[in-house]
């Protein structure tokens, strides 16, 4: 009541006001009429006002009445004006025409007749209504409203669809929210850290030089736990768990987890520096769930190459950093136990069946010709199952398909579904990601299953491969395999030819050995050479023909520079783009202050396709990772299904503007 009486009493106050206006201007008027002519705009500005103010208050005075006219009876509009909750009534426009003492008290600011509903923290009223007539679990919203939290519900005094007017609720929870987020916050989070490659970077440093280094690393480490309230634990010479709470995992998202960038500060060598990887068991009910999550993100981050932070939450993965090549692992350790584990497999197979992944390059073809020929050397059947019609080294094929007519290396992926059996075993080359693979129904028909791959590892990768061999630091698929060939004797020395495949591999991934080449790769491509493999013949395997010279001439010309990044586009679809696009790429980055390249081209006629390249300056992985796609730190690309090149190259430059934004 108190409401409509103020309303009420305007009404007179104002209507008073113009009536004592009108009578004081007309005797001014008659009496001296220079004077009103003097006064006569400052009377007409305020009996605007006024006639302004008297609509407005008689708008609120005739929606108040309205609001009492017979919606809510006499009981009902005292009990909610004294109700223990804000409360508003609403008109069928989802304006303001009543509120209680408590609502204009919670919301001072919006509580003006004729205000819409949105005003209060932007509530959707038609949801609310929607919800309200659904009978949903949830037929309320929460806000947040000057640091205050609310449950709004609503609710009609008669039928929902006739009524004319609506009562909504506003719930005090910020008790409950307060303890809800304190709850969250204060949850413990296991953290995994350890040096990367720790062997390597010291190796030959002296121990005082190893003392001083790793006094560096603890520091940091230290300082990160002093400036939390967790704990920190070094169980190892280069690991160490932290358990802290997720108020500062929160803040250490905040900041993109500096932790990576003050560890990389630290230099072993001019060359070398130090950097970590960090695994982060988030969203866990329990510490032992978040140990274990800890333990899986830990594992992803190293296997993308190191130096960077590996969060596990609902949805997957969050990663952070990644952004040096890092350092080569130089101990074959691993290499001998797979090769171990791969004589087994062989040994309690039937038969082998080897893939790529979908239009496959030289690696993916070279290292499954190594496979092959190994395999049959050991006296099992090995067959290669892939689409001739789109793979994009055909010469590498042509040279090995007339070999045995009985036993062919090649056969199309449909008669290796109607071959494969219970024993036999699939070995996947040169991709861990069943999204690109050669032929997924093969993959899903087997029942064994090993992976060789050496692209940093994604979240949706194989995950059923009895055997998982994984190396972010080899230069190629190519690589691996030959390296698993010096430990089968007699059956790991292929002919030539067969060496050849897998050093044109090596050669194609490493760009005839300038990027991604370590110790391993040129002690690789020596043990190949001395079977016989001769590099002239494997130069041949990367030449074009001229009408494909001329796409890449034509590119490379058109090229543009957007943040020290050439980019390419091609409008025209050719059945040879996938293999130009690549070679265009790489032609870029010897462009002056160009830290990457990137070629957008028509791959299908409805796909476009981005090939990326970096000399590591810059780690197009995360670029193209960003928008859906894939690969290394300086050889990455992507695939878009119902895009044109238009909207890809959109979707490219949004990506390179994020990665500068987080790597300035």
């Amino acid at each position: 009541m108190k409401n409509f009486y103020r309303d009420s009493g305007l009404i007179v106050v104002v209507s008073c006001l113009i009536i004592i206006l009108f009578f004081l201007t007309g005797y001014i008027y008659i009496s001296a009429t220079h004077f009103f002519w003097m006064i006569a705009p400052f009377v007409v500005l305020v009996s605007g006002f006024c006639m302004g103010k008297l609509i407005t208050v008689t708008r609120r005075a005739f929606q108040y009445f309205t609001f009492y006219s017979g919606e809510i009876d006499n009981a009902d509009k005292k009990s909610l004006y004294h109700l223990p909750l804000a409360v508003a009534v609403i008109d069928s426009s989802y304006n303001f025409v009543w509120f209680n003492k408590h609502f204009t008290e919670k919301f001072e600011e919006e509580a003006v007749y004729g205000n819409p509903l949105s005003s209060v923290a932007n509530i959707d009223a038609q949801k609310l209504i929607n919800n309200n007539a659904l009978q949903n679990n949830k037929n309320f919203v929460e806000i947040q409203h000057n640091e205050r939290f609310y449950n709004v519900s609503l609710s009609a005094p008669r039928d929902a669809e006739t009524s004319e007017i609506f009562v909504v609720y506003f719930e005090d929870i910020t008790k409950r929210t307060l303890l809800e987020i304190e709850k969250r916050l204060s949850k413990p989070v296991v953290m995994l850290i350890t040096i990367d490659n720790y062997d390597e970077m010291f190796e030959g440093a002296l121990e005082s030089e190893k003392a001083h280094i790793t006094v560096k690393i603890d520091k940091i480490l230290e300082e990160f736990t002093a400036a939390t309230t967790g704990i920190m634990k070094k169980f190892n010479r280069d690991r160490s768990w932290a358990v802290v709470e997720q108020r500062h995992v929160d803040k250490l998202i905040e900041e993109k987890v500096k932790l990576l960038d003050k560890a990389r500060e630290i230099a072993v060598t001019e060359r070398v520096h130090v950097t970590l990887s960090i695994g982060i068991g988030a969203t866990a009910k329990n510490i032992s769930e978040s140990a274990l999550l800890a333990r899986q993100a830990l594992e992803m981050a190293q296997g993308r190459g190191g130096d960077q932070a590996a969060i596990k939450t609902p949805n997957g993965f969050e990663f952070y950093g990644g952004v040096s090549k890092g350092i080569e692992r130089q101990n074959k350790v691993k290499a001998r136990i797979i090769a171990s584990s791969l004589a087994d497999l062989i040994k309690d197979s039937d038969r082998v069946y080897i893939m790529g992944h979908k239009s496959g390059d030289l690696d993916s073809v070279g290292s499954s010709i190594g496979l092959a020929s190994l395999i049959r050397n050991l006296g099992k059947e090995a067959y290669i199952a892939i689409e001739r019609n789109t793979v994009l080294c055909i010469e590498l094929i042509e040279k090995f398909k007339n070999l045995d007519e009985k036993k062919p290396l090649f056969i199309p992926p449909v008669k290796a579904r109607e071959l494969l059996g219970d024993e036999s075993l699939l070995i996947i080359t040169d991709t861990h990601n069943p999204n690109i693979l050669e032929d997924a129904e093969l993959y899903r028909m087997a029942k064994k299953v090993m992976v060789i791959d050496h692209h940093r590892k994604m979240v949706n990768h194989v995950d059923n491969a009895l055997v998982f061999f994984h190396e972010a630091f080899a230069s190629s698929a190519s690589e691996m395999v030959t390296e698993l060939l010096n430990y089968f004797g007699e059956a790991g020395k292929l002919s030539a030819q067969q060496s050849e495949a897998l050093l044109a591999g090596i050669m194609l991934d490493t760009k005839n050995f300038t990027i991604r080449t370590g110790v391993r790769t040129f002690e690789a491509a020596a043990f190949l050479r001395k079977l016989g493999a001769d590099t002239v013949s494997v130069k041949s395997l990367f030449s074009n023909s001229f009408d494909a010279y001329k796409k890449k001439v034509a590119l490379v010309s058109s090229a543009e520079i957007y943040k020290k990044c050439a980019i390419a586009y091609s409008t025209d679809f050719a059945e040879n783009m996938r293999l130009v696009a690549p070679q265009v790429a790489d032609e870029m980055l010897s462009i002056s202050g160009v830290v990457a390249s990137f070629v957008v081209f028509r791959a299908h006629q409805n796909e476009v396709s981005i090939s990326a390249r970096s000399l590591g300056e810059m780690n197009v992985q995360l670029v193209m990772e960003s928008i859906g796609g894939g690969g290394h730190h300086t050889m990455a690309g992507a695939q878009f299904h119902g895009l044109n090149l238009n909207e890809a190259k959109e979707k490219l430059l949004k990506a390179i503007d994020k990665h500068f934004e987080n790597n300035p």
